[in-house]
């Protein structure tokens, strides 16, 4: 069950209460009894562990980038012709 922080407008107070995800948020203040109790939102605190995440996220090995030069067209261009050859001779 999460615990949550309340803050009262009225008179200050502030307490953390244990509910449940299905429980109705608390309206009503403890200290002077009116309603004017509302819950405190506080930032959370996000801890990035083990490689992979910023600086070496989606990198090559080297730390370098990739060329998407002409060694990518030549293995095409070279399958294209083993491919027209294979079935010229075929025939």
């Amino acid at each position: 069950m999460p615990i949550y922080t309340y803050r009262c407008s009225n008179c200050g107070v502030q307490f953390d209460q244990q509910q449940k995800f299905s429980d109705p948020p608390l309206t009503r203040c403890p200290e002077c009894s009116k309603k004017t109790l509302h819950k405190v939102y506080q930032p959370v605190g996000i801890v990035f562990k083990g490689s992979g995440f910023y600086a070496t996220d989606h990198r090559s090995p080297s730390g370098q980038k990739r060329s998407n030069g002409k060694a990518g067209e030549e293995k095409t261009t070279t399958n294209t012709n083993s491919a027209a050859s294979s079935s010229s001779a075929e025939d």
